[in-house]
């Protein structure tokens, strides 16, 4: 789905302005607003991505202030209000005195298709935390799990909304969030308690939580996992590496402990006798880095990368760029092994740069979706033929005047099984994506090894480097290696010849 962004309510927020603050936000435009400031004695400002313009010469005053402030009613205990049926949020500062002496306007965008880099992971089943800095899209992103969790695969999803943030202000949600439903929180020291509350009474399948801050919603956040129920939430911190740090917030990831080891067992690892080591499981599976609204670093193991934290190691991140999905290790240092650089070669397709639209006619959607998962692959099916790459279809089919339509209108290729069969559809997507059999695994990490070291030697002496012959498949592979590491190569030879010559930059 191409990213929407619906604004339709925007000027509900621009109409709690002062008359002469609206008209000069009309002059400088609306369309990446994302929050308008009104503090006493100072100019008003509009900040966009990537600049602050001031409203007026004029700075606010006391009767500005008060008269945004009788048009919302009464603040929260967190110093928010909203207006109802929008997703827009007012912020108040106060002095000590405890009156309002600075607004924060800050604008709600229900963004349809911002969770495309993170999709896969979302349908995964598996608990996963958004990290990163404030209005870099965390919350914008929950609203869309939601929806897409309940809309898409029919899942009884609970939103816990402590500041209506999430599915904006007023008794009934927004419709960013589709079906799923919404529990308010009183007051924000209640979080936990209302996260347990929707486990208890509300029997849900995923639960979406913003801002777990406290230590108390930790516990509640590790709670709900242990129940066996998808958790996805936001926590504070830019990076996996905050999270670890972070003693009151750490248990998310499996805790820190110090531990003294033996003297043999400090020799044998190389370290001093007493080491940091994680605690426990992860409450969380996935760890999502936000680095910018269309770019994410994704930590599949949250254990493994904590364990690699604690080692003093940087984590092996993916990084994942839209608008849609492109993947890349965050770092240059090698894979733990030939298998781990196979299977990140393995399942994408060198000529498309994200994950692959499948739409099924006259096929079982469910058993298309059961093979991708099984095989790991970098590909998602979709309800409409106009939001697809390719399609599947049985082979009885292939004329059907209707399917005929959609090939047509859509310039899309068609690839046909003889049954509508399990079996059958992982043949099919198992060619369609190159994967190589269990069988010749030992293959490709010989290939690996040969096709790194080769990469190597270009780079450190300027010089082009000939491969062994291989298969189209195995070229492929070596293809991609060899882009990641920024250099080209080119195939050469006739079969059962033809072989990669790298060439230096």
């Amino acid at each position: 789905m191409t990213a929407k962004t619906h604004l339709d309510d925007l000027h509900l927020l621009i109409k709690l302005l002062p008359p002469e603050l609206q008209k000069s936000l009309a002059l400088q435009g609306q369309g990446e607003l994302l929050e308008i400031i009104l503090d006493l004695g100072r100019l008003p400002q509009a900040r966009y991505p990537h600049a602050a313009l001031n409203l007026s010469n004029q700075p606010v005053t006391r009767e500005d202030l008060d008269a945004v402030i009788g048009a919302l009613g009464e603040f929260g205990a967190d110093n928010r209000a909203g207006i109802e049926g929008t997703l827009h949020r007012i912020s108040a500062i106060r002095n000590r005195r405890g009156e309002i002496i600075g607004l924060t306007l800050r604008v709600g965008r229900a963004v349809f298709g911002t969770i495309d880099l993170i999709r896969d992971l979302v349908e995964s089943g598996k608990s996963l935390v958004l990290l990163g800095r404030p209005g870099v899209g965390k919350t914008t992103k929950l609203r869309e799990v939601a929806r897409v969790l309940a809309d898409d695969f029919g899942k009884r999803v609970v939103v816990i909304d402590t500041s209506n943030e999430i599915a904006g202000d007023g008794d009934v949600p927004h419709p960013a969030i589709g079906s799923a439903r919404r529990m308010m929180v009183a007051h924000p020291d209640r979080q936990h308690a209302v996260m347990i509350e929707a486990v208890e009474n509300h029997m849900p399948e995923a639960i979406i939580v913003d801002e777990i801050g406290t230590a108390t919603e930790a516990m509640a956040a590790r709670t709900i996992a242990e129940r066996g129920v998808q958790l996805i939430g936001t926590a504070h911190g830019n990076t996996l590496e905050n999270l670890v740090l972070n003693p009151t917030l750490c248990d998310l990831v499996g805790g820190v402990q110090t531990v003294t080891l033996s003297d043999e067992e400090a020799r044998l690892r190389g370290t001093q006798k007493t080491v940091s080591e994680r605690k426990a499981p992860p409450t969380f599976d996935i760890v999502v880095e936000i680095t910018a609204r269309d770019e994410v670093v994704v930590h599949l193991d949250t254990a493994q990368a904590v364990d690699a934290i604690l080692s003093g190691i940087q984590p092996k991140g993916i990084r994942r760029q839209g608008p849609v999905a492109v993947q890349s290790p965050v770092t240059a240092s090698e894979p733990e092994s030939a298998v781990e650089i196979a299977r990140e070669v393995l399942f994408v397709r060198s000529d498309r740069q994200r994950p692959v639209r499948i739409y099924a006619y006259a096929l079982s959607r469910d058993s298309v979706e059961r093979v991708i998962r099984d095989l790991h692959l970098e590909a998602r099916t979709v309800r409409y033929p106009d939001q697809a790459d390719l399609v599947v279809t049985l082979r009885a089919r292939e004329d059907d005047a209707s399917l005929q339509r959609i090939v047509q209108g859509g310039q899309l290729p068609v690839h046909a099984v003889k049954k509508n069969t399990t079996a059958q559809i992982r043949q099919l997507l198992r060619s369609l994506f190159h994967i190589v059999p269990g069988d010749k695994q030992d293959e490709v990490g010989e290939m690996v090894r040969e096709t790194e070291r080769a990469v190597q030697q270009v780079k450190a002496e300027g010089v082009m480097a000939e491969l062994s012959p291989r298969s189209a498949a195995l070229r492929q592979m070596q293809h991609r290696i060899v882009t990641r590491h920024g250099l080209v190569a080119e195939s050469i030879g006739c079969e059962p010849h033809r072989h990669l010559v790298i060439y230096p930059m």
